[in-house]
């Protein structure tokens, strides 16, 4: 392992090879790099505005097309009826579609009305209608044209939303507890932190061109909803021993093909703080993140070869200028689910009523539709959570089963079974030029076969569905995480399929999930072995053992 650097005032020396800046290697060592070099991604929007929306899209420069669309929330979908077997053999220009993912930045999940209507009437307008909540708190539209993008960002913009820097090499959507403020048993409230620094860096050009993707979540959450283990920086609500509230720093996490648990710096970090110290991490990051590979660009590689002791010291005395007092680790995380799916009381007495829409899977009738309740039930207030979910605020006590009542009729249902709460699924090869299988069908069958199959099964379990190795879904850190890829079937013909990934878990014992030799299922296959396996789960569990517990002492063939 090479030695880490010292504070930038000594000589010292890294690879060139690794294209850090602070070590004073500025040329491009790829492509990626030297298009950045080139031009700011934020320089394309009013490329966009004045050229392209206007001539269409054969006149988009390919390295904006591929590239700086990115820092504006837009990529090529993927072009119709090309198979997975095709993705890593075409031309990008092959499997670009003439239409566009569009993603809306979300920073916190937080919602009103006029913003969630706006978000269904564009979806209604300019993308056939379609809308799925991620798992980091976006709304993403597809089948958008490059003519229509102005009139959408006039019409996100009006309600204070935004869709820059939803996508490149950049600061993304910032996650926020969902009930930030209401909840009852909340540590801290994240959200004047998150609302500064969005303010101040999402849009500054001295953060617009990181290594790779910079993903942040700032939470005082009990649940630990925001998933701090695997982001590139995050802020935990803790409480130290003088009672004084702030935020403990966690840095590095991320997964895809190289998963890594972020690690705690052990500093309190206070309120006020947050801002400059989230500015002094992504300085780092910029600085002396490695930009030569872009599978080894993430600030998890820097921080896994520094270790925290030297990346706290670099904070602390080049990019802060003073230090920071140690603080707590967080309190353990609250109960078996970290999302905030059912009813459960305010601190104002009032209820929040979250719920569960298929894998995500939204249309903007829906959105209008939900936007139509929160107003009637609530105060208007509703909010995404990282787990494709959503929920409505401020209901009172006694109007709460009347939502129930309305939501469940519209498929968005408040008391899900496990397989509903807790199934995931990334975009897929629908609309996704990286994925090699169907994600979102299969997922939402699948929820339906397993509550048909195992009607009484209710342990917490998440299944999450991804269709590539990038993990945009989370596979490694779910129960059953299912990674696609082609398969052979029974026949010797390749058929969609996935690898499997089984026990994989966050919080107080975090894991990344078990590869059983061999194992892999065809499509067609899932609900069998899914059954199967978690009827050997209910056979042989401990009292109060959970799945991914089962799953690290279990034989392989209970397995298989």
């Amino acid at each position: 392992m090479t030695s880490p650097p010292r504070p930038a005032s000594r000589h010292h020396k890294r690879p060139k090879g690794e294209g850090q800046w602070a070590l004073g290697y500025r040329e491009p060592l790829n492509k990626n790099e030297e298009n950045k070099k080139n031009d700011d991604g934020l320089n394309v929007r009013q490329r966009i505005i004045d050229v392209y929306s206007k001539r269409g899209f054969d006149s988009i420069d390919p390295a904006d097309l591929r590239g700086r669309f990115r820092w504006f929330g837009l990529y090529t979908q993927r072009k119709p009826g090309i198979d997975g077997g095709k993705t890593a053999i075409l031309e990008p220009e092959e499997l670009d579609d003439r239409y566009f993912m569009l993603r809306v930045r979300i920073d916190g999940g937080q919602l009103d009305l006029r913003q969630l209507r706006t978000i269904g009437e564009i979806a209604n307008t300019y993308a056939r209608g379609t809308a799925d909540v991620t798992d980091r708190q976006n709304i993403q539209l597809h089948w958008v044209e490059v003519e229509s993008v102005p009139a959408i960002w006039e019409a996100l913009e009006a309600v204070g939303l935004s869709t820059t820097e939803a996508c490149g090499d950049t600061p993304r959507v910032m996650l926020g507890c969902p009930l930030a403020g209401i909840d009852a048993e909340e540590i801290i409230d994240a959200s004047p932190q998150i609302a500064e620094t969005v303010e101040r860096y999402i849009g500054d050009p001295a953060f617009s061109n990181l290594p790779r993707k910079f993903k942040t979540a700032m939470s005082g959450c009990p649940a630990h909803c925001t998933v701090h283990e695997i982001n590139d920086i995050a802020f935990v609500g803790v409480e130290d021993e003088n009672g004084e509230r702030g935020f403990d720093l966690w840095v590095g996490g991320g997964l895809s093909t190289n998963p890594m648990f972020a690690k705690r710096l052990g500093v309190f970090v206070r309120p006020d703080q947050v801002s400059e110290v989230w500015a002094g991490v992504t300085g780092i990051f910029r600085d002396y993140g490695y930009r030569r590979l872009r599978h080894r660009a993430r600030i998890k590689f820097l921080v896994n070869d520094w270790g925290v002791e030297r990346f706290r010291e670099v904070l602390e005395k080049e990019y802060l200028g003073h230090t920071l007092p140690d603080g707590p680790a967080p309190q353990p995380a609250r109960g078996g689910r970290r999302d905030h799916v059912g009813v459960f009381p305010q601190q104002d007495g009032n209820r929040y009523v979250g719920f569960a829409p298929r894998v995500g899977r939204l249309d903007g009738d829906k959105l209008l539709a939900i936007a139509d309740l929160a107003e009637r039930y609530g105060s208007g207030r509703v909010r995404t959570t990282v787990e494709q979910k959503m929920v409505i605020l401020d209901v009172p006590p006694d109007r709460v089963e009347a939502l129930v009542a309305e939501l469940e009729a519209a498929d968005l249902q408040v008391r899900p079974s496990t397989f509903r709460r807790q199934t995931m699924a990334c975009t897929g090869i629908e609309y996704c030029k990286l994925a090699i299988v169907e994600t979102k069908a299969l997922a939402s069958d699948l929820i339906d076969e397993l509550e048909r199959r195992l009607p009484g099964f209710t342990d917490p379990l998440t299944i999450n569905v991804n269709g590539c190795p990038n993990s945009c879904a989370r596979i490694q850190v779910a129960d059953i995480g299912l990674k696609g890829q082609l398969v052979t079937d029974a026949t010797g013909a390749q058929v969609e399929g996935f690898q499997i990934h089984l026990g994989g878990s966050m919080g107080d014992s975090p894991g990344f999930g078990r590869k059983v030799r061999g194992l892999k299922a065809t499509a067609a296959e899932l609900p069998d072995y899914v059954e199967r396996v978690l009827k050997n789960f209910q056979g042989q569990k401990n009292e109060g053992e959970t799945f991914a517990e089962w799953v690290r002492r279990a034989d392989e063939a209970d397995l298989s």
